[in-house]
């Protein structure tokens, strides 16, 4: 098998003690590559590190959202000047959150927007975040596309159909992960068993969002394999017929090296 984990904090503080080791597990599962998108501009140096610790792990960089009190105006100028030195896969996390408490919703506009334009002028893809705001994030994509677009995945989606499909218009793929393994899920696994596979891909979130089979414990991307088998099964596929579409839209997306 030969998976890539399309939404993996691998820089994360969880991971200090045992890293390398979560490592060979991924890559003892088949998940051999991984995009490690970052969230604040503190954690650029050490999420650099980690990812030329290792062969596979490919670095974004980004604010998120939900970290809007360590964002200043500043780190979107500094960012387009990472963005240039580091020449990373894509641009991200970033995106809006309505469901965390105490977070200003023009504040994160204006930093999504700084990253939309970034995204427009550098063609890079956007890994984007979008917390019970997917109508917002698809509005202002429609804004900052411009003639050529833009292009990115909406990780960890919740949304409907329609809304899946608004994205899919745009150019933008979806990222499914732990959450379509808990059987409760069904509007998410209806969604993961009738979509077209070109638009799809998969993901852990690491360590967060773990799956059915570790509900409450730490998640890592060895346990990509069980969000394959999950969406293989809901679509009646061999997992290698998931694996290999999945695979095929995260290299033409992130323009990922082969596996080495």
């Amino acid at each position: 098998m030969d998976l890539v984990d399309s939404h993996c904090h691998l820089d994360a503080a969880e991971f200090d003690a045992d890293r390398a080791q979560v490592v060979e597990r991924a890559r003892a599962a088949g998940v051999r590559r991984q995009v490690v998108p970052a969230v604040t501009a503190a954690s650029w140096p050490k999420l650099r590190e980690v990812c030329a610790a290792a062969p596979g792990l490919h670095p974004a960089y980004g604010l998120h959202p939900v970290f809007l009190a360590e964002h200043r105006p500043a780190h979107l100028h500094e960012l387009r000047e990472w963005i240039e030195r580091e020449r990373p896969v894509a641009i991200g996390e970033c995106g809006l959150d309505f469901f965390a408490e105490g977070l200003d919703a023009q504040a994160q506009a204006s930093y999504f927007e700084g990253q939309l334009r970034l995204a427009r002028e550098t063609g890079l893809p956007l890994v984007v975040h979008a917390r019970r705001a997917v109508d917002a994030v698809i509005a202002a994509i429609r804004r900052f596309g411009g003639e050529s677009g833009l292009r990115g995945v909406v990780h960890s989606f919740s949304g409907s159909p329609e809304q899946a499909r608004r994205l899919w218009e745009l150019g933008f793929l979806v990222g499914l992960g732990g959450p379509v393994t808990y059987e409760r899920a069904q509007r998410l696994r209806r969604l993961a068993a009738s979509m077209p596979l070109e638009f799809l891909l998969l993901e852990t979130d690491a360590p967060d969002q773990p799956d059915a089979g570790i509900r409450g414990q730490r998640n890592e991307p060895a346990r990509l394999p069980r969000v394959l088998e999950t969406v293989a099964r809901l679509r009646g596929l061999d997992p290698g017929e998931v694996a290999t579409a999945t695979r095929a839209n995260a290299e033409r997306l992130f323009g990922l090296a082969p596996p080495s």
